[in-house]
């Protein structure tokens, strides 16, 4: 369930923008979730792109981060909270019969679609698509997710249907496991934990089988 919209409402209020900037470019700093090399593509989005293959090209300007500002944050927000109410969760089994499916939502759509939804209306209002990244994680109970990251100066923010905040990666419960390439949408490279248990996410995971 989304947490109240109060909550949206009074972080805009009170500037929940970290006052700190100097890690804009600063790629090394955990606020930003570390990648490695190229990686296997989820079969929703091989399947996403064969229908879609203008979706899933090389970018062709490669935005590394975007300055979030107040306005773009607040847009951010409004977006999030827009496409988290007006989509009805629901499996693609139980939607289209089949264990994934990746497309836009009419109404009803898996985690992945509420991703694609809130990436072309983000795209739609002027963000550069290499900063907006399908990202595939591991929830705490072993299921497979799909959030979107939206990578800006402030660090790695997660877009997520199951929460109404907005948060940097590192502050979510997941294990971040791919994610699109900032150079090229149709190319998935891996993501790396840097906790000290140990490198995490190299493992696979079903986007399908998320709880909702």
């Amino acid at each position: 369930m989304l947490r109240s919209a109060l909550v949206i409402i009074l972080l805009t209020v009170c500037s929940w923008l970290p006052s700190t900037t100097a890690l804009a470019m600063n790629f090394d700093n955990p606020a930003f979730a570390p990648a490695g090399t190229a990686t296997s593509i989820p079969i929703g989005h091989v399947e996403f792109c064969q229908t879609r293959p203008a979706e899933c090209v090389k970018n062709s300007i490669e935005v590394q981060a975007v300055t979030l500002n107040q306005d773009n944050w607040s847009q951010l927000l409004e977006i999030n909270k827009k496409y988290n109410a007006e989509i009805r969760p629901i499996t693609d089994q139980d939607l289209y019969r089949v264990a994934e499916f990746w497309t836009y939502p009419n109404g009803a759509g898996d985690c992945e679609d509420y991703v694609l939804a809130k990436r072309r209306a983000l795209i739609d209002a002027g963000w550069p698509k290499s900063t907006l990244l399908i990202t595939v994680v591991r929830q705490a109970n072993g299921a497979g997710h799909a959030v979107l990251m939206v990578r800006t100066d402030r660090g790695d923010l997660v877009l997520d249907n199951q929460d109404g905040l907005i948060l940097r990666w590192s502050e979510t419960p997941y294990t971040y496991i791919k994610r699109q390439s900032q150079a090229h949408a149709g190319i998935w490279v891996e993501l790396f934990d840097d906790a000290s248990n140990g490198l995490r996410g190299t493992a696979s995971a079903s986007v399908g089988s998320t709880n909702r």
